[in-house]
């Protein structure tokens, strides 16, 4: 999960590469803006560089593992105790995430992987309520409580608003610097940083966001 940018490919695409309907090879190009850029023919231009190009029965191979693992993570049940305490916040993460353009899921997989959805939950390092904010991080959205669920989903999903925008939409990036500040992905080169907490932290929300979207059929693609 550390490195460079991993690239996702949702719902439709993913579905027919996996299904094998897909003859063509996938070619995958960035140009010297940073776009990336799928076709299944080569482009041509000096502006575009071949990052990788994979042929069609190997990429449906690479996609059906993928989709089983998915499908694994989607149908482990959580467990009722879980569920009923996630119920309780469904509409409050549902408005904030509107309010600030942020993926309901991704606002429910960071809260499952930092409290498991209990609003009392204080870590070792001092980090308080649902979404686990450290004392300054409240103070610089403007919560005065953090146990309060209202407050603390508000002052979160701002604060993943904003890492987003930061680090250029690159939900990696984001979610690393929600755990280790975004001064220490600033520290590595805007990479994920080197640390074994931050790393599996990533893998883990990521995981539960998937879990979270069980509309999409997700690819990830390096």
């Amino acid at each position: 999960m550390q490195g460079g940018m991993g690239v996702v490919l949702i719902a439709t695409v993913a579905a027919i590469v996996a299904a094998g309907l897909v003859q063509a090879d996938v070619y995958k190009y960035v140009d010297d803006g940073g776009n990336v850029y799928f076709t299944d023919t080569p482009l041509k231009g000096n502006r575009y560089r071949l990052e990788w190009h994979r042929e069609a029965k190997k990429l449906v191979r690479e996609s059906r593992k993928k989709l089983v693992k998915s499908r694994k993570w989607r149908g482990q049940a959580i467990s009722p105790s879980l569920s009923k305490r996630r119920s309780v916040y469904e509409r409050l993460i549902a408005a904030n995430a509107r309010r600030y353009g942020v993926s309901p899921a991704l606002v429910h997989a960071v809260i499952r992987a930092e409290s498991a959805y209990k609003p009392a939950a204080v870590s070792s390092a001092g980090a308080q309520g649902l979404m686990q904010l450290m004392p300054a991080t409240a103070a610089r959205y403007g919560v005065s409580n953090s146990f309060d669920p209202a407050e603390n989903v508000r002052g979160g999903t701002a604060y993943l608003r904003d890492l987003l925008d930061m680090f250029d939409q690159d939900l990696r990036l984001a979610l690393a610097g929600y755990n280790a500040g975004e001064g220490a992905v600033m520290k590595y080169g805007r990479q994920i940083p080197p640390y074994a907490e931050t790393q599996a932290y990533v893998r883990k929300v990521l995981q539960y966001y998937w879990a979270e979207r069980p509309a999409s059929i997700v690819m990830s693609v390096r």
